[in-house]
């Protein structure tokens, strides 16, 4: 196993400076070592019940890394040291924190008992050790079901998996530590479950989900963070004493900040340094921070959001917290990336589309916007077929009475008075094409103009006696009623089964304001956020088994909710409502420092595009699109016949290399938050046979037509012929030399394929 136990007897001396004397003490300590490939993590339980951090890093295969914890120097031993607990308690690496006990840095853990007491001390009480990883279940309280919590998963012979149990005395609040580490990925996963055992309820202030306490501060803080159409962009910061932090109070992952954050050597590349990397396995509010103590040491905590939140955990009841994953580099910040994504294509994204290449779409959003009917989506589709193109997704303004989007949300039944047919001929007809149909839903939202709000204003977020907040002219149904998602549900499923329809693109265009409930009692009102992000999780979980064949696409306003949580029920998410190629070098850069292309929605949109007014050339707008799920967000009925003429040739490229992007290593050679002049990335096939490089050329420059780019990934000892030229070079020349790219004026790309010979 990967996971293994030892207990040591530790003979310490040390000084009494107060009495003068040399005192003596045995600590007995059990140690946790954890490996998952190269990566190991340990952890130690002290006498007293005190659980320790003891190191996170390269595999060092030592049985016996207790001396890391100090315990022989003040103030870092509880044992001898009764009189100052507090200074032990405010040094010790704790390996999950709580408030009011003496450690003064970021806590995990905060309650309210019955009494009004927040302090809490969490102390060891058992363990287990066994194969696999567990699946993470909430149970069901307030009449609610029991509600799976994405996470990762693993077969028994993938990982094993390690439980701590620890107990507050006092307020009987029991904490199960779950952590688990993967055999063949650098990859180690936390997660808490906390169960009241006492005779009182208790209230959860706040349970955040990892902590790790670092013995130094010499690291680099990586964020991705931006906005609406500028997604992701990557901001990186030297660590500085105190806190530093990302978060969301949204109701939702965000535009704003990804639950995502890397510390890193400050040497770091691509290729060289540290990285450790947090995602958090959620797509709601939550807190990603780094904190730099007195003593120059760092805490990483990662959890959900404890502004505004509580859970009243009743007798016998458990609250289980979603799940961090944690990566290890030794190589750099792109083996960290090529790690997460590997990870999340094998153990994370779920269903028949995990393993398969997309059909190639065409939406028509940007193309009619909401003026659209069955005769201009036919014309669309017959013109589209003709090209290629193998899917048809008929966007927003197909329900209720909805011709701009001020109204309908909530009324999910077809507007055929606009369609001008039932939806089954509008799909029978596409079908008859040799293409599939897919449809755009925003189950979560409710318009004032509609006729769910108006029988059910109830359903909507918000507080008695204050006016709710309009975005969009639109408002947020309430997730954590099970009354309001049977019903949603049950109108998509009316839906769904009165055609062939093959995909589905959920949308959630705003955030939420006002949350409060009008069903849960006064002292479960602010656990509405948390609940809110779990009904979506089961209305997801029911149409992805009700319905396994439909492709499910996540959106949210763009890409405000691309989270590991969306991917565990959708194998792909739009990445960004910016479809222009330049903006997309960023945006699709940011993305895959964590998450892998496989996942990222991308389409050809047409030009001058609709966010950013640029126009690219054709050729560009493919190449950049096809580092992710491709397709078109244009009318391929009104576009210049020399652009129309390049869509075959450009599927026919997708189709030939999208297996190699999209399970082969992705390796980011450009820097475009550094020189915003060019980019240039590759694909590496597992085996190191072929690869795909891609080139982009923003701004050119005079008297200088080509760059000297070094290829990175490949086999030193092999050969590999440059598809372009014909030319067979040395992987080792490739790589340490590198080969010129030519390219002549603004916003063009070049891709050659490489083959090992």
């Amino acid at each position: 196993m990967s996971i293994r136990e030892a207990v040591f007897e530790k003979d310490y001396t040390r000084y009494a400076w107060q009495l003068g004397k040399n005192v003596s003490y045995t600590e007995k300590i059990t140690e946790f070592i954890l490996q998952a490939k190269d990566t190991e993590y340990a952890i130690a339980v002290l006498d007293g019940g005190y659980i320790a951090h003891i190191y996170f890093g390269r595999r060092v295969d030592d049985e016996d890394l207790t001396y890391l914890l100090r315990l022989d120097e003040n103030p870092f031993t509880p044992k001898t040291n009764e009189r100052d607990l507090g200074t032990f308690m405010d040094c010790l690496p704790t390996e999950y924190p709580c408030f009011g006990v003496g450690d003064y840095r970021e806590p995990c853990l905060m309650i309210m008992d019955a009494d009004g007491m927040s302090s809490c001390k969490l102390k060891y009480k058992s363990h287990r050790i066994y194969k696999g990883k567990p699946e993470l279940i909430q149970e069901g309280s307030l009449g609610e079901s029991a509600i799976r919590l994405p996470a990762t998963f693993a077969d028994e012979d993938e990982a094993d998996t390690l439980e701590i149990t620890c107990i507050d005395e006092r307020s009987g609040i029991e904490a199960v530590l779950v952590y688990t580490a993967f055999n063949d990925l650098d990859v180690i996963t936390r997660s808490v479950r906390l169960k009241n055992t006492g005779s009182r309820p208790v209230d959860i202030r706040r349970v955040l989900s990892a902590c790790v306490d670092m013995p130094g501060s010499d690291y680099d803080f990586i964020t991705l963070n931006g906005s609406w159409a500028r997604e992701r962009a990557v901001e990186r910061t030297p660590l500085r004493t105190g806190k530093q932090s990302v978060d969301s109070v949204r109701g939702e992952s965000s535009h704003q900040s990804n639950p995502f954050m890397a510390l890193v050597s400050h040497n770091a590349d691509e290729d060289g340094g540290e990285a450790y990397g947090f995602n958090f396995v959620y797509s709601g509010n939550f807190i990603a921070q780094a904190e730099v103590d007195q003593h120059g040491s760092t805490r990483a905590v990662m959890g959900i959001n404890p502004c505004d939140f509580s859970w009243r955990l009743g007798t016998g009841e458990t609250l289980t917290a979603p799940e961090v994953v944690m990566v290890y580099s030794d190589s750099g910040i792109g083996k960290m990336s090529r790690t997460f994504h590997d990870l999340y294509r094998g153990h994370l994204i779920r269903g028949e589309y995990r393993d398969k290449r997309r059909p190639v779409l065409i939406n028509n959003w940007e193309a009619t916007y909401f003026d659209f009917n069955t005769e201009k989506l036919i014309d669309i589709a017959k013109k589209a077929s003709e090209l290629g193109i193998e899917m048809l997704v008929m966007d927003d303004g197909w329900f209720g009475h909805r011709d701009s989007d001020d109204s309908s949300l909530g009324d999910w039944f077809v507007y055929e008075k606009k369609l001008g047919s039932s939806l089954k001929y509008l799909v029978d007809e596409v079908n008859k094409l040799g293409m599939k149909f897919g449809i755009w839903f925003e189950p979560e939202m409710v318009s004032p103009d509609s006729e769910l709000f108006r029988k059910h204003p109830d359903w909507a977020i918000g507080i008695d006696g204050m006016e709710r907040t309009m975005s969009r002219q639109q408002y947020v149904l309430d997730y954590s009623r099970k009354d309001v998602r049977d019903y949603v549900y049950s109108m998509m499923s009316d839906v769904l089964e009165s055609a062939n329809i093959e995909y589905i693109k959920w949308d959630m265009n705003r955030q939420l304001t006002e949350t409060g409930s009008h069903m849960l009692p006064a002292e479960h009102q602010r656990e509405i956020w948390h609940r809110y992000v779990l009904g979506v999780y089961d209305l997801m979980n029911r149409l992805t088994t009700d319905h396994p064949h439909i492709l499910l696409e996540g959106c949210s306003g763009g890409g405000a909710r691309f989270d590991p949580g969306m991917l565990f029920f959708a194998p792909q998410i739009w990445c960004s409502d910016d479809t222009d190629a330049i903006e997309r070098l960023k945006i699709q850069y940011g993305t895959s420092i964590c998450y892998p292309a496989s996942a990222m929605g991308a389409h050809v949109s047409d030009c001058p595009n609709h966010v950013l007014g640029r126009t690219c050339p054709f050729a560009t707008r493919g190449d950049v699109a096809m580092v992710g799920t491709f397709g078109y967000e244009l009318d391929v009925t009104r576009i210049p016949e020399e652009d129309r003429a390049m869509i075959p040739a450009q599927i026919e490229k997708f189709k030939r290399y999208n297996p190699l992007v999209r399970t082969g290593d992705q390796y980011r050679i450009g820097n475009i938050f550094k020189d915003n002049t060019w980019d240039a990335w590759m694909f590496v096939s597992k085996d190191k046979s072929e690869a795909l490089f891609t080139f982009v050329q923003v701004m050119s420059r005079p008297n200088r037509r080509s760059r000297l780019i070094r290829l990175r990934g490949l086999d030193e000892d092999a050969y590999y012929r440059n598809e372009e030229n014909g030319s067979v070079i040395s992987g080792k020349l490739l790589m340490n030399a590198g080969i010129y790219v030519s390219a002549s004026g603004d916003y063009v790309s070049k891709t050659i394929a490489f083959t090992r010979v």
